[in-house]
């Protein structure tokens, strides 16, 4: 029998419900995967809380690194003991043990630990599309990046000076400013104290950013457009604040035809070689130590309403992850 996480119904974190469950063996395509760490990511708080609809009863969870216990027929370039990770799906990686289509899954390098990779797969492979897809930075763009101090910024940022780009970041207080700044920040702001935009534009001599990165939602979504020069693109790939209120098109038009856009993941890894090419560009800013996993919390398992409950109150920094 293994542990897993499941919920019957969306609410508070007492849906969260441990259950002891069989794994089968794997079936075509399939692989059995023994956990060794799991992500911990503000996705699955939106799926438990019914910001995000998901499949009813189920599991949480999509990011994970551990060790193939099993192999599936028709199944090639996987062998019992290989170290693997993946992030994206399918749900249910609130799990010791579970069964996962093998093409989601990616070999780990030797460089890279189960831990490191749970924590960055999901959120470095977000950094890694919002800086080369989404908005392809180069030397000279100047970036504002809200959160600074969380999961994905604290991976986005360094990775951002390793191209050459100027990183305004804000951060909720003076203690996840100075993480900030260790992470690269050029410039940080404290958003709950004062309007930012008018600091943004005044630190890019009235210009505004080139692009902002906003996982917040709410709170600053309207500072966010303000912050932009003309023609700059609003990157909006959280609610951490709560949804963005609807607003007319025109408004865009308004301060400066901006671009917006709300991208995820899983339409930049949708194939084979754009999961490898993802994931193949953040183990090399690991190897390289461009990137490193800032793991600051390490719950239980058993401990994972604790653990989502802090992250939702914003009392974590860095990446958190769940160890089976």
């Amino acid at each position: 029998m293994t542990l897993s996480v499941r919920i019957e119904q969306q609410g508070g974190p007492e849906v969260l419900q441990l259950v002891e469950t069989s794994v089968p063996p794997p079936g075509p395509g399939q692989l059995r995967v023994r956990h060794e760490a799991i992500g911990l990511n503000f996705i699955e708080i939106y799926q438990r809380s019914g910001v995000y609809k998901i499949p009813l009863p189920g599991g949480l969870g999509a990011e994970a690194a551990g060790i193939v216990d099993a192999v599936g027929p028709e199944v090639g370039g996987f062998a019992v003991g290989d170290r693997i990770a993946y992030a994206g799906g399918p749900l249910g990686a609130y799990s010791e043990e579970r069964l996962l289509p093998a093409a989601n899954a990616v070999k780990l390098p030797a460089g890279v630990s189960s831990e490191a990779a749970a924590a960055l797969m999901l959120k470095g492979m977000t950094a890694w599309y919002l800086l080369h897809q989404t908005f392809p930075v180069r030397p000279g763009h100047t970036l504002l990046v809200h959160a600074a101090a969380g999961g994905v910024a604290s991976i986005l940022v360094p990775w951002a000076k390793h191209l050459g780009a100027i990183v305004i970041g804000t951060a909720g207080s003076p203690e996840k400013a100075e993480l900030a700044k260790a992470a690269g920040c050029d410039h940080v702001l404290l958003y709950r104290d004062r309007e930012f935009a008018p600091e943004v534009r005044r630190l890019t001599d009235g210009a505004g950013v080139d692009v902002v990165y906003d996982s917040v939602g709410k709170d600053t979504f309207n500072g966010s457009l303000d912050s932009l020069r003309r023609r700059g693109m609003m990157v909006s790939f959280g609610n951490a604040s709560g949804k963005v209120p609807p607003f007319e098109p025109i408004l865009l038009s308004e301060k400066g035809s901006l671009f917006l856009t709300r991208p995820t993941l899983a339409h930049y890894t949708g194939t084979r070689p754009e999961l490898e090419a993802a994931a193949n560009a953040l183990f090399e800013v690991i190897a390289k130590g461009i990137v490193q996993p800032q793991i600051r919390r390490r719950y239980p398992l058993r401990e994972v309403a604790r653990a989502q409950t802090e992250l939702a109150g914003r009392h974590t920094t860095g990446s958190s992850v769940l160890l089976p």
